[in-house]
Parts: structure tokens; C-alpha cells; sequence
């Protein structure tokens, strides 16, 4: 634990992620358990989960988790070669929406819901950088279910700058030029067994013809 972590700790607050060129705001315990666990019930059992296939060195793979696109009618999604078009809100995703907006300040339009079976389903290193999101998008991941690490790396290295332990409830904000110079994962692992549910807020702004 750094020497910032250790102070923060000590006065009961949330330990600081100090990155350059990354705005990153972490909150562990964002909503109590008894609201996760809600959620969590509800969300797993009502979403129509979706598997799609992406093209990867010429095959059609199924992504390694699944997946879901809510949002307003003008947010159109693209991203890995796949569009998704927006399921409509349902009360509790509102009820979140308005929750988040109303704590963060932000504004969005569309959330991504990925569910994570078991450790075996991943993401793999990306950043959330389509044109659609903006010049320095927001991005507010609130995670539910089991802990997964989730790892960032400077865009042109390999080696790991960071590592973070997303907890039930918990909350993250990537903001600033975060998506311009990292990228983040969540990567495979034998030691989770249980299920995580991860709802990734966004505003999608609509796209220019020329």
C-alpha cells in the first residue's frame, strides 16, 4: 500500500489512484450490500443476455462473456465490429441511472451490462475510445457480485500500472484522458467461481455525417 493509501485508510476514506494522464474516482462500498445483492438477483434473472461473436485473425469467436445494451432510442452503440442497438430502460436501470447522475454529476444515455459467468469469462485489454463516447468520455463501471481485479496498462506497454480489486457495490469513474493513454482488462482466473455483474454507464453522442 502506497503512502497516500495508508493516509487515506487512516481517515476512513477511499485510497487514492494516482496515475498520470488518468482521472480515476474509486469508491468501494457505493451502495450497501443488501442493495447490491438486490440488484444483482434482479438484474441476472430479467436481462435478456445476449452472446455475440466477434472476428478475431479471421474466425468468428463468441465473446467469453455475456451481454446486454439499454438505453435512450439515439444511443446506438459500435464497438469490436458489433452495433447494438438500445433495449429500453427498465424501472430499475432508471432507478440506477438517476442515482448515479445524481451523485456524479454526469450525465448518460446507455449502459452496458456485462455479466461474468465465472472467472473463466473476461475482458480482454481495450479502452472505451469510440468516436460516439466523445473526446474524454465518462465511464461509470459499477460492479456487482464476485471480485474481479481489474488491471490498467499505458497504451504501448506491456507491464501491468496498476491493479484494483472491484468489490460487491462498488463504483469506478474513469474520466479526463484516462481512455487516451490506458488501456484496462479483466483478465481470466481458476479462483472465482462465482458470478459478477458489471453495468458500465455512458453518454453517446450521436454521430456526424459529412
Amino acid at each position: 500500500m502506497s503512502r497516500s493509501d495508508t493516509f487515506a485508510a487512516a481517515l476512513g476514506l477511499e485510497p487514492v489512484i494516482d496515475l498520470p494522464d488518468a482521472q480515476l474516482d474509486y469508491r468501494a462500498c457505493w451502495i450497501d450490500r443488501d442493495t447490491a445483492d438486490a440488484w444483482l438477483q434482479e438484474l441476472t434473472d430479467a436481462t435478456p443476455w445476449s452472446q455475440p461473436e466477434i472476428r478475431i485473425y479471421g474466425r468468428q469467436v463468441a465473446v467469453p462473456r455475456l451481454l446486454a445494451w439499454y438505453g435512450e432510442p439515439e444511443a446506438d452503440y459500435r464497438y469490436s465490429g458489433l452495433r447494438h442497438e438500445p433495449l429500453a430502460w427498465t424501472p430499475l436501470l432508471r432507478q440506477i441511472r438517476q442515482r448515479l447522475e445524481n451523485d456524479t454529476g454526469y450525465r448518460f444515455n446507455g449502459v452496458l451490462l456485462n455479466l461474468y459467468r465465472d472467472g473463466r469469462d473476461a475482458m480482454g485489454w481495450h479502452s472505451d475510445d469510440e468516436a460516439e463516447l466523445g473526446v474524454d468520455p465518462i465511464v461509470a463501471s459499477l460492479s456487482l457480485g464476485a471480485e474481479r481485479r481489474f488491471d490498467l496498462h499505458r497504451k504501448g506497454s506491456s507491464r501491468i500500472g496498476h491493479s484494483l480489486v472491484l468489490a460487491h457495490g462498488s463504483l469506478l469513474v474513469m474520466g479526463g484522458a484516462t481512455q487516451h493513454h490506458w488501456q484496462h482488462q479483466i483478465a481470466r482466473t481458476s479462483k472465482v467461481l462465482r458470478p459478477r455483474l458489471n453495468l458500465t454507464f455512458r453518454l453517446i453522442r450521436p454521430r456526424t455525417t459529412s
